[in-house]
């Protein structure tokens, strides 16, 4: 084999270099309307002009709470005050629909429902709080605390509180006591199946699970909110976003007890900038595919975060999929499936700082919601698999006549489907890390865990320079193929032009049901 020349290697460098290039600046999700994230468009600009809030009430009609019989104390129940004072202001052509600073208002769960006539204002300057006791809520009704649904063109604002009061409820939850039983807690807000939407400078905290909540929406914005809960608090994710399209997520400080921003099926065109993220478990895509169930999450970006001592910094989570194991322990058709499929694609994170994070960057395709490390359920054993399976059939062959020659074929058929068919189906590709800083508190600052079968491609490192108090932080990856570039050595194989011919068309987002709203613990 001849040697290649200097010449040869240069051209080679320089070609694979542009390509690089090419999948950075244009096969990955960069357009030019990513670079803005501001709100765009006369409709939406009309709806979300900023004059100060006297001026911006002038002529408008105030809906009080405390008109309709809202006492404020705390104690008393103004859920039907609340009620009646949302169907006013609902019916009623440019109306404010206003909660009093200086009162606690007791409501329990509510929903409150459009089409609203005109451009509706919700203005929170009170606090609202839920029942703290967990028992004193209908066992039947869903586990929704505020459902706001069916809104057009509606404002949320104001310097109030909406407070969960979710002490008990994590107390009670399995995960911070093992004796207790796995079971639901509501999400305090919920947007659901609504367009053109703005929440603006609120406070939500101590949400019983996930804080809030936007489903099956279009066209949202969220500027300068505020979410907390303790970092022990299980399952209180901040800001939830599943089923929704062109979702704005910016100068928003966040730190609970899960994910600070949660991004899930059927989501598409997120931008989330100016992102304080801590304490929890950082910005994550997922986790999808869970139950043999579909998964979609396209173009994403995070521009400008700081995130400080979180479990994860930026984190994409899908399911384990097809498991091999149950078959070694079962008759052939006992074919046991836990992952599902879909794609997460088009996904940029860039100008992020971190401080004590324990996984700054990580894609995780053998992910599962438990306390303890996640066991890899494909049969990847290779050759010694396949051996110690043969073994168990012939050990069930001798004292079982049932496992003839068929059976035993059939057996190895499933058996073999469930390696071929690896950990996840969901395909992970096209996603970009530029200048991400910091520190962990990992030996690994990069983990890309892929699946063996539908590896991860067209990943891109680019300027990213995190150090580890344990000496210099190393990367890991496996079945990831993508380039390279910054202060820690990267691990990724090369990518090939055929890695991203994905022709899977977006709008293929997929249906699901109100229950992806709550969380299922383990």
């Amino acid at each position: 084999m001849k040697k290649i020349s200097l010449v040869s290697l240069l051209v080679l460098l320089i070609a694979t270099h542009s390509v690089a290039d090419n999948i950075l600046y244009e096969n990955i999700f960069m357009p030019g309307e990513f670079e803005e994230l501001s709100v765009v468009g006369n409709e939406i600009e009309q709806l979300f002009e900023s004059p100060s809030w006297l001026s911006k009430h002038k002529g408008k009609t105030l809906v009080n709470v405390d008109s309709f019989g809202a006492v404020g104390d705390g104690v008393s129940d103004d859920t039907q005050a609340f009620v009646s004072a949302w169907n006013k202001a609902c019916s009623t052509r440019g109306s404010v629909f206003l909660v009093p600073k200086g009162r606690h208002y007791l409501v329990k769960p509510a929903k409150f429902e459009g089409p609203c006539v005109d451009k509706l204002i919700i203005q929170i300057n009170g606090t609202i709080v839920a029942p703290d006791e967990p028992n004193d809520w209908d066992p039947n009704s869903p586990n929704l605390w505020l459902e706001f649904s069916k809104l057009k063109r509606v404002t949320f604002q104001g310097v109030g509180v909406i407070d969960g009061s979710g002490n008990k409820w994590w107390a009670s939850s399995c995960k911070k006591n093992k004796e207790n039983p796995c079971r639901g807690a509501p999400t305090a807000v919920t947007i659901d199946s609504s367009s053109m939407v703005e929440v603006k400078d609120l406070t939500i905290k101590n949400g019983q699970q996930m804080h809030f909540v936007i489903s099956r929406s279009d066209t949202v914005r969220i500027f300068e909110i505020q979410i907390s809960a303790p970092n022990d608090s299980p399952n209180t994710d901040g800001i939830h976003i599943t089923g929704s399209t062109d979702v704005v997520v910016q100068n928003c400080k966040i730190g609970t007890g899960d994910d600070c921003i949660s991004i899930v099926n059927a989501s598409s065109t997120i931008k989330m900038k100016n992102i304080y993220c801590g304490p929890g478990h950082g910005i994550s895509i997922g986790s999808l595919g869970k139950d043999n169930s579909t998964g979609i999450v396209t173009k994403v970006v995070l521009d400008t975060a700081f995130l400080k001592e979180t479990t994860n910094g930026l984190r994409i989570k899908t399911w384990q999929g097809l498991s091999a194991k149950k078959i070694t322990n079962s008759p052939a058709g006992s074919l046991h499936n836990t992952g599902g499929s879909g794609y997460v694609r088009s996904v940029r994170f860039e100008n992020v700082r971190m401080v004590e994070v324990a996984n700054p960057i990580i894609i995780d395709q053998f992910y599962c919601d438990s306390p303890k490390s996640c066991q890899n359920q494909l049969g990847s054993g290779g050759s010694t698999a396949i051996k110690l399976n043969l073994l168990h059939m012939r050990r069930e062959s001798k004292f079982n006549r049932i496992w003839d020659i068929p059976h035993q074929l059939s057996y190895l058929y499933e058996w073999a489907v469930a390696n071929l068919l690896g950990t996840s189906a969901v395909k992970i590709s096209q996603v970009v890390y530029r200048n991400i800083t910091g520190t962990t508190t990992s030996a690994n600052a990069i983990k890309f865990a892929c699946s063996d079968t539908v590896p991860c491609s067209n990943i891109v490192l680019s300027n990213i320079n995190l150090e580890s108090k344990e000496g210099a932080a190393e990367t890991y990856c496996n079945s990831a193929m993508g380039f390279g570039y910054g202060v820690i050595p990267d691990c990724l194989l090369s990518s090939n032009k055929e890695s991203h011919s994905d022709q899977t068309k977006d709008s293929e987002l997929v249906k699901f049901s109100s229950t992806d709203l709550v969380h299922t613990e383990l």
